[in-house]
């Protein structure tokens, strides 16, 4: 029988989901709160979420909120895998869904405090590629190697109908420094040709062109 990640519902539990969409996991694992002595420890703690959107008009949907599904958390390299390597890799996924990882405190919306401020850059990817570069961006950011203090809150694959997408979130969208640096960490870590088109959205953009959709 599948146990439940702390604080989450086992798949079969979520009675708005059919299992079919939610089928994210081979099975649920309990995480201890307090890392076990002989565990590599994070420099941070870090929990995963998972979204499936769908499309359509405001007020027949979910709200996004409402769509976030909280799966587990976890502070060192061995918890990290023991969840990972029972999630299905996003090449796997249904359109439209989205695997979130974000530091503890911190969760993947526009609106949170530590996000409020910040941006993302995005990476558009042909179909068939997102397993991979999810799995390398997501070990980057937890070894630490975009070296921009605590300017990065976390990361997002999203599966889409004709390309799939990863973002890398931000605090702080007015810091050139710091954004100029996750973009170019971003290239050497996904090993992207020199052509590559990265963009770099704001939430506050996001926000506004949401709003503006809505308003039609």
């Amino acid at each position: 029988m599948a146990s439940k990640f702390e604080g989450s519902k086992t798949v079969n539990e979520d009675e708005n989901t059919t299992s079919k969409d939610m089928m994210i996991a081979d099975k649920l694992v309990n995480i201890p709160l307090s890392i076990p002595s002989g565990d590599h420890k994070l420099q941070h703690q870090y929990w995963f979420w998972f979204s499936r959107r769908f499309p359509g008009k405001p007020g027949n949907t979910p709200s996004y909120d409402q769509n976030l599904k909280y799966l587990a958390r976890f502070g060192s390299v061995e918890q990290f895998w023991t969840i990972y390597s029972h999630l299905v890799r996003p090449c796997a996924l249904l359109s439209h869904s989205e695997f979130h990882l974000f530091k503890v405190g911190i969760k993947p919306m526009w609106e949170d405090e530590s996000n409020a401020r910040g941006g993302k850059w995005v990476l558009r990817i042909r179909k068939g590629l997102a397993s991979r570069c999810w799995e390398n961006l997501i070990l980057a950011m937890l070894g630490e190697q975009f070296m921009v203090g605590d300017e990065i809150c976390g990361a997002v694959v999203s599966l889409r109908f004709q390309e799939d997408i990863i973002s890398i979130w931000n605090k702080t969208s007015y810091d050139q420094g710091a954004t100029n640096r996750i973009r170019d960490t971003l290239r050497r870590v996904l090993n992207l040709p020199p052509n590559t088109i990265l963009e770099y959205k704001t939430h506050n953009e996001s926000i506004k062109s949401v709003s503006s959709v809505y308003k039609m």
